[in-house]
C-alpha cells in the first residue's frame, strides 16, 4: 500500500533529521545498554518496538507543520551480532530445525520486501578471526567465510566489524544516511510502516540454500 508522495527541500530534510529522527530497536535485542548509552550521550531519541527484519531501524516522527501526519517508516534495517561467536552460531552447519536458519530467512524476507539490510559485528578484528578460526564453534573457517560472503552478495548492503564502544555510532550513521537518501529521493510513497510490512507473507522455506 502506497502512502502520499512527499518532497522536501534541503533545509527541510536537514531539519527533519536533526529534530524528528528516532532510532527503533527490536524487543528481542539483548545486552545493548552500551548502544543506548551512546544514543543518550549524543541526545539521539530511541524507542523499543517490534521489528520484523533486523535489530534496528529508524523513523521520522510525525510533523504536521511539514505535511507529515503520521510517523514515516523506511525500508532499512541493521542486524547486530555481539561477536563472531554469535555469527558462527547463526551460520553454522544446519540441522533440520528452522531456528538454525532464522538469520538467513530474515534476510530473505527483507530482500523480498525491498528492505536494505546492514550487518554490524562487534569485533574489530572479526574478519581476521573468521579466516584464522579464532571463534568458539566447530564451523570450519572456509565454510564460515564462504557462507558469510554469499549472504553479503545476496542480501547485505554492507558489513561493519567494530569495537562495541563504536556500535552505537555505526548503527546511527547507517540509519541516518539511509533515511536521508530516502528523503532526498522523494521515495516516501514507497515506504511502509511496520504494520504494513507485517502483512506481507513469505513462502515457507525448507532445507538448505
Amino acid at each position: 500500500m502506497e502512502g502520499i508522495k512527499l518532497r522536501f527541500s534541503d533545509s527541510e530534510i536537514k531539519k527533519l533529521l536533526s529534530e524528528n529522527l528516532m532510532i527503533l530497536y527490536d524487543t528481542r535485542e539483548q545486552v545493548n545498554d552500551h548502544i543506548l548509552s551512546w544514543f543518550e550521550t549524543k541526545k539521539i531519541p530511541y524507542k523499543r518496538q517490534v521489528i520484523n527484519e533486523g535489530d534496528y531501524t529508524a523513523i521520522i516522527k510525525a510533523r504536521p507543520d511539514m505535511g507529515i501526519y503520521r510517523d514515516l517508516y523506511f525500508k532499512v534495517g541493521v542486524e547486530r551480532k555481539n561477536s563472531v561467536d554469535e555469527l558462527a552460531g547463526n551460520l553454522g552447519e544446519k540441522t533440520d530445525t528452522r531456528d538454525d536458519i532464522r538469520l538467513e530467512r530474515e534476510l530473505i524476507r527483507a530482500k523480498m520486501k525491498g528492505i536494505k539490510m546492514f550487518l554490524v559485528i562487534e569485533d574489530p578484528n572479526g574478519l581476521q578471526n573468521i579466516i584464522k578460526g579464532n571463534y568458539r564453534s566447530q564451523y570450519k573457517p572456509n565454510s564460515f567465510i564462504g557462507k558469510l560472503t554469499s549472504l553479503q552478495d545476496k542480501y547485505i548492503q554492507n558489513t561493519v566489524f567494530t569495537s562495541n564502544l563504536d556500535t552505537g555510532y555505526h548503527i546511527f550513521r547507517i540509519l541516518y544516511y539511509a533515511v536521508r537518501n530516502f528523503l532526498i529521493a522523494g521515495d516516501i510513497n514507497k515506504e511502509m510502516d511496520l504494520d504494513e510490512m507485517a502483512e506481507i507473507e513469505i513462502l515457507n522455506y525448507s532445507g538448505g540454500f
